[in-house]
């Protein structure tokens, strides 16, 4: 009997609550539309609650995220920076016996090491001063606290409206038990004035609850996104700058490279030799010592052109590249004499390369017969020293004759 009265008197206060939600304003009552504006009230500062505390969450992540996108990026300027350090140190050193190219592209690396390094840093620092900093302020800030305590007040206070409507329906149960009562009549009254009473402040703390947290909105969603921005701009620039930087270490180290890659031939156009030895000294005319010794006469051996030479004079021997040339005499001053398809003259020396065998070509042919040279023989090692030196004297004669006549 007892659980059954207990059953019964809490559908009684269920249904006099849902009375009184009726009529102070959850219900269709003559107070409806009062009833419905604090209704879309409340729904209005939930929303706003929720979108707000979203949005402090989103700003804390990526005060955290750019936070320790700091501590990593700091790691790594300290390693780069070390790089440099050690880049600059080889240059500076420069070990190596052969050359300093390796020690031109580490100077170049490391200085270029450091410059990316400083951009980092700035990249960093702007992470640090107009992202999160901002963001850290704006989440620990006044405003957003005072909005969410206005808005936890207006909920506290209408729990104490919703408990006021069970006073007030439970006063009005024992007024209906007991008709005449006028003490149960003005305790009543005085319930249903109070209920009013924090009705109204309910509905004036909810609209100023909303104004705050809507200001507060407003202000989360303008400044995240400009600080998204200027993170994207900050990162951006960073990038842009690296890029000039590294065109610029590729373009100096490529050329580096290349010289190290490049032949070690003699270039033709590039190359300037001294004058050939003049007429006079070659065949003894006011003849010295020192005259002399700078024309050596050597076994005969064949060299082919490597790149083409124009003579500039009529005692040198134009050679185009591939020729077959009899060389007999080499001067120390990079000259050397020979003949060459019937023609015999002076050309420097670094445009031929000795070689051992040949094709048989007629060029070959032509330059081997016309001193009597058979093109089958490698050198005149095979002969005797009377051979050799008469060979010489021959040879030498008929080079004066030679020259006299094109004189």
């Amino acid at each position: 009997m007892e659980a059954l009265w207990k059953q019964a008197s809490r559908l009684k206060e269920q249904v006099a609550r849902q009375g009184v939600f009726k009529q102070f304003g959850y219900g269709n009552s003559d107070n409806s539309f009062a009833d419905e504006s604090e209704v879309k009230l409340h729904q209005r500062l939930e929303k706003l609650y929720l979108s707000t505390r979203a949005a402090k969450h989103f700003q804390r992540d990526i005060v955290r995220g750019v936070e320790g996108y700091i501590v990593t990026g700091s790691k790594q300027v300290e390693i780069g920076n070390k790089l440099s350090d050690d880049s600059k140190k080889y240059g500076v050193e420069n070990t190596c016996t052969s050359g300093d190219t390796l020690s031109k592209a580490a100077t170049y690396f490391g200085k270029a090491r450091s410059l990316i390094e400083k951009e980092r840093g700035n990249m960093l620092k702007a992470f640090g001063t107009q992202v999160a900093e901002p963001l850290r302020a704006m989440v620990m800030g006044a405003p957003l606290e005072d909005a969410r305590h206005l808005a936890q007040r207006y909920d506290r206070m209408r729990q104490e409206a919703e408990a006021q409507v069970v006073e007030v329906s439970r006063r009005q149960n024992r007024v209906r038990e007991s008709p005449g009562n006028g003490d149960m009549i003005s305790k009543l009254e005085a319930a249903e004035y109070k209920l009013e009473e924090l009705k109204s402040s309910m509905v004036g703390l909810g609209k100023e609850a909303i104004a705050a947290m809507s200001a507060v909105e407003a202000q989360q969603q303008r400044l995240t996104l400009q600080r998204l921005i200027a993170l994207v701009e900050a990162e951006r620039a960073y990038h842009q700058r690296v890029l000039e930087i590294l065109d610029q270490l590729e373009e100096v180290m490529v050329s580096e490279r290349q010289k190290i890659e490049a032949p070690p031939t003699p270039v033709a156009e590039n190359y300037m030799p001294p004058p050939p030895p003049s007429y006079d000294e070659v065949n003894g005319v006011f003849a010295s010592t020192s005259v002399n010794e700078t024309i050596q006469s050597v076994d005969f051996f064949l060299g082919e052109a490597l790149d083409s030479f124009k003579a500039e004079s009529e005692f040198e021997l134009t050679l185009s590249a591939g020729d077959i040339v009899i060389v007999r005499k080499i001067s120390s001053n990079g000259w050397a004499e020979g003949e060459c398809k019937g023609k015999a003259g002076w050309f420097p020396h670094a445009y031929i390369e000795r070689r051992e065998r040949v094709l048989a070509s007629k060029g070959a042919m032509s330059s081997c017969r016309a001193f009597g040279w058979h093109p089958s023989f490698q050198s005149n090692a095979h002969m005797d020293g009377e051979e050799q030196a008469g060979w010489r004297r021959t040879d030498r004669e008929e080079s004066q004759r030679s020259a006299v006549q094109q004189r």
